[in-house]
């Protein structure tokens, strides 16, 4: 092996590691290619003690290594020879290195079958586990060290890990009479899993009660709370929701995964003429940006990656959400609480006397919250918000039903965004098809046929990197901005929304419908899913 398998940048010339390394005439490495982190090595070492020790085994040009950050702990070397069970070359890195290679390579290699542990259990396993022992896992644990918990906690952490690897958005734990069963939301669709034993549904739901901080005894009510777990240095909030029915308690955990949320705007979908006009919108001084769209459109998703396009060190920025479903860094986000009179009406009042530049209403629900954002769009603010509507033109109609006069929307309005969500195709296994081959699977309208000129189409077909042809998701959206034509139609305010929608598509508005064929066409998604979001 060479002494350095990876060259040292100069600004890590005065490494303290790289100095251990050359006295003792050991290599030396710079970061760790993900190639190098090998499974059978790392299953074979335990994490909480590649952790203690800051080591971790490596394969790097065929030869078993271990990498280290101190070499002159002789018996940590040995000790981790003889666990692996084969000679293993002494490596020196970086802690920083070593520790980052840790988490990097135990998450990815790390085993979540939660159905072959379900097949393990025996009848023994049923009874609950003692509660002092709950109590002491109810902190927040890391998922990735389950293997040494108590029954019942380790197959709930093998749940949350596989639902997590699998980028499930929500679990739901749903009782009948016979069985308990599992099922994970994934890209929008609810999937069938293993389903745990019934005689291990009271400690199973209890657990979760514990991990969320509820009432154990309390099975008569509905009740919410959270929980917050640990795969690797990755932090995971889950908002849990419990709700009695006729055969148990069923939950439903929501999986708040900041990565997965916090996009950039970029990542969204949106073409490069949308996102150019989009981007103008946040660049405005004041004014009102509405996005909507149904439940589970992605409008909070598109929400935060506007935010994260604003400069929140020379602006203030301050949101009211309900619930906040991620943290953002340099932004005030304040939570509703109606039971204690903090409603989004209420909060929004508050929120204009800190002196904000930007903020966020998460939805608007009643009159009073529409006036309040409107007026304060009106007075120097920028103001995002979401209303549930089926497209862009509509939301300025439902907003003139909540009470805001016509001449005041047109002031303030400056875009609304109308958004769905589709599955997109697996690049590694999608098919080419015609025209008729791709709508035979779907219900197409007829004014689509001839609407996007192409020879191709693509299908779904499936393989073992993805779940029924399809992985990831991207959004569909038309943009209305509140030009001078849109303004006049607003401000007559006897328009219908089909009157309103003839003047934006005049104007320039690529519609929901083309955009879904638009990205149909590049293989992007496919008809099935177009039609299926359109429908809503």
């Amino acid at each position: 092996m060479q002494a350095s398998p990876h060259p040292l940048p100069p600004r890590e010339a005065d490494d303290p590691a790289r100095g251990l390394a050359e006295r003792f005439g050991l290599a030396y490495l710079a970061r760790v290619d993900d190639g190098m982190l090998q499974p059978d090595l790392l299953a074979a070492l335990p994490l909480s003690w590649a952790r203690s020790q800051c080591v971790v085994p490596l394969e790097i040009e065929g030869e078993a290594c271990l990498l280290v950050a101190d070499p002159t702990r002789v018996e940590v070397h040995q000790q981790a020879a003889q666990v692996v069970g084969r000679p293993l070359r002494c490596v020196v890195a970086a802690g920083v290195v070593v520790q980052e290679a840790i988490e990097r390579g135990y998450a990815a290699h790390a085993k979540a079958d939660a159905g072959g542990y379900i097949r393990s259990l025996d009848a023994a396993a049923g009874a609950a586990p003692p509660g002092g022992r709950e109590a002491v896992l109810s902190r927040v644990s890391d998922l990735l060290e389950a293997a040494e918990a108590a029954p019942v906690t380790r197959l709930v952490n093998l749940i949350l890990l596989e639902a997590v690897k699998q980028h499930a958005s929500d679990i739901h734990f749903e009782p009948f009479e016979d069985r308990l069963a599992v099922r994970y939301r994934i890209d929008g669709v609810l999937y069938s899993r293993a389903e745990p034993p019934k005689h291990l549904e009271a400690a199973l739901v209890s657990r979760l009660k514990v991990m969320s901080r509820l009432d154990i005894a309390e099975r008569r009510l509905p009740q919410d709370g959270m929980a917050q777990v640990r795969v690797g240095e990755r932090a995971l909030d889950i908002r849990v929701s419990t709700v009695p029915v006729a055969d148990g308690e069923r939950v439903v955990l929501r999986l708040l995964n900041r990565e997965d949320a916090c996009l950039p705007l970029t990542a969204l979908g949106m073409d490069d003429s949308l996102l150019d006009g989009f981007q103008r919108l946040l660049r405005m001084p004041n004014g009102m940006i509405v996005v909507s769209g149904p439940t589970g459109s992605g409008k909070t998703t598109t929400l935060y990656a506007a935010l994260g396009g604003i400069d929140a060190r020379r602006r203030n920025v301050m949101t009211i959400e309900d619930p906040i479903e991620y943290r953002l860094n340099g932004i005030g986000q304040i939570q509703v609480k109606p039971k204690i009179g903090l409603t989004f009406a209420s909060g929004l009042r508050h929120i204009l006397r800190q002196d904000p530049d930007v903020v966020l209403v998460g939805e608007t629900r009643d009159a009073e919250t529409a006036e309040i954002a409107v007026r304060a769009s009106l007075t120097g603010h920028l103001v995002f918000t979401t209303l549930h509507t089926n497209d862009a033109p509509a939301a300025v109609m439902r907003l003139m039903d909540m009470g805001i006069q016509s001449y005041l929307l047109a002031a303030c309005l400056r875009g609304v965004l109308g958004q769905r969500l589709v599955r997109t195709l697996c690049p590694h296994c999608r098919r080419p098809a015609t025209w008729e081959e791709a709508v035979r699977a779907c219900d197409v309208p007829a004014e689509w046929h001839g609407r996007v000129a192409c020879a191709d189409w693509w299908q779904a077909a499936g393989c073992d990197r993805c779940l029924e042809g399809y992985g990831g998701r991207k959004g569909l959206f038309e943009l209305m901005l509140c030009d001078a034509p849109v303004r006049a139609a607003i401000r007559q305010g006897g328009a219908a929304a089909a009157d309103l929608r003839a003047v934006a598509l005049a104007a320039g508005m690529r519609p929901l419908l083309d955009d879904g064929l638009a990205k149909a066409a590049r293989g992007v998604t496919d008809l099935r899913e177009v039609a299926g979001a359109l429908s809503v």
